[in-house]
């Protein structure tokens, strides 16, 4: 592919943003960092105008395919009553409102910006609700670029101790080390430790944030009764429970992965798919009587939270996800695209396991499906990852990196599975001989 112009504008930001980019995870390299150009339905064009079946979108949010005319049109009619008021609207009840019905855990939800944002304003929630300051987490599991939740996200796992008692790591230069005091890092799917664990801490630990799946780690699932023994050991000694639905929140299920898993959290939040293809909006909601401290003492705000912008997309977005058969779609083309990269994995004796669900799941060159971060650092990801390039050259664009999701949405079609077959065989052949 040509990428001339690509290289050409990346050269000028690097004079002008580190790395040339607003997000180190955009960056690819000074050599193969691509610039986009627009993105449409499951297709994103760089400035070459080379187009991609898109695998990425957004890193999750576009459920409904990039540009959807449905979302747009109905966020530019709300645009021409203005953006920002610092005043309560309607639309924010109807979202707030259709949320709730949505999901089974929220009875009440508050609005912010990111997902960062969201799961930053639970946690303070959860530190008041009980008066403790400590937050158990677990290796690999991503929820937001801040202070208190980047530990142990993506660091190679021999920095991180043993298994039996894990170090928390930094996940930045910058980060105050007094912080290690409040975080407690665990692996995945570990019974015992973290039964243990939540006994010998339980008087100071505040809360448990999951992620249901290791959205930036392929997708690693619950084993069953991990996720019921987190509700079991926080309702036994008073803790918060939340959970990470910013990538699986109405995308694995309408009401998420807590209707998926049938296990409710006190608190959850939201991002990525609310926003239906891109704009911003966030929200946590959870248990009427935890969430209504905010407001007595609890501080949440923001100028942006509940803009106009993000708030109509979301308004059409869970409209056509509670009302439409949008989300079996999204599955079934995960499972057509699953089936035909067996086949041709299979065929070429690499062995391989799918962890997560159809709509985002991830591919771990190994010979059985990973339970934790440290199973995946075992895996071939370096293979993965080369497979994922050549997909690229071939117009097929999922991450290259093995921690992220296969990400689908309703634009995927039967022709675009059919296509990206058989650019993961030409570039697993390319790879493996």
């Amino acid at each position: 592919m040509d990428r001339t112009q690509s290289q050409s504008v990346f050269d000028r930001a690097r004079r002008v943003m580190p790395l040339g980019v607003t997000s180190n995870f955009r960056y690819w390299g000074d050599d193969s960092t691509l610039i986009a150009q627009r993105a449409k339905g499951a297709y994103l064009w760089d400035v070459d105008g080379n187009r991609y079946i898109d695998y990425r979108l957004g890193f999750g949010p576009a459920i409904l395919g990039h540009a959807l005319d449905a979302i747009d049109d109905h966020v530019r009619e709300a645009l021409h009553d203005g953006v920002i008021y610092a005043m309560t609207t309607e639309r924010e009840v109807r979202v707030a409102e259709r949320i709730v019905a949505m999901c089974p855990a929220v009875e009440m939800v508050r609005f912010a910006n990111s997902g960062t944002e969201a799961t930053m304003h639970a946690l303070r929630v959860a530190r008041a609700y009980t008066g403790r300051d400590k937050v158990l987490k677990f290796e690999g599991q991503y929820h937001g670029m801040y202070d208190y939740v980047l530990w142990s996200t993506y660091q190679p796992v021999e920095t991180m101790g043993s298994r039996r008692d894990p170090i928390p790591v930094q996940a930045s230069s910058g980060i105050p080390a007094a912080i290690r005091d409040l975080i407690i890092t665990l692996p995945f799917n570990d019974f015992e430790l973290l039964e243990r664990r939540v006994r010998e801490q339980w008087h100071s630990l505040a809360a448990i944030i999951v992620e249901p799946m290791l959205g930036n780690c392929a997708s690693i699932t619950p084993q069953p009764g991990f996720l019921e023994l987190i509700r079991k050991l926080c309702d036994e000694y008073g803790i918060v429970m939340i959970m990470d639905e910013v990538k699986t929140g109405f995308r694995v299920a309408r009401g998420g992965a807590q209707e998926l898993y049938k296990v409710n959290p006190d608190l959850a939040t939201y991002a990525k798919s609310l926003g239906g293809g891109g704009y911003p909006i966030a929200a946590f909601g959870g248990k009427r009587e935890v969430m209504e401290i905010i407001g007595h003492g609890v501080a949440h705000g923001g100028t942006y939270t509940g803009n106009t912008l993000g708030l109509a997309a979301a308004e059409k977005t869970l409209e056509i996800l509670a009302t439409t058969d949008a989300l079996e779609v999204v599955a079934q083309r995960g499972k057509q695209l699953q089936k035909g990269m067996s086949d041709i994995l299979e065929t070429k004796g690499i062995p391989f396991a799918f962890a997560g669900h159809p709509s985002m799941f991830g591919v771990v060159l190994s010979d059985h499906e990973p339970r934790d971060y440290r199973d995946w650092a075992r895996s071939d990801h370096a293979m993965y990852d080369k497979i994922a390039v050549e997909c690229i050259e071939r117009g097929v664009m999922p991450d290259p990196d093995s921690r992220e999701p296969w990400f689908l949405s309703s634009a995927h079609s039967e022709q675009d599975i059919a296509e990206s077959l058989t650019a993961f065989e030409d570039a697993v052949n390319a790879v493996a001989g």
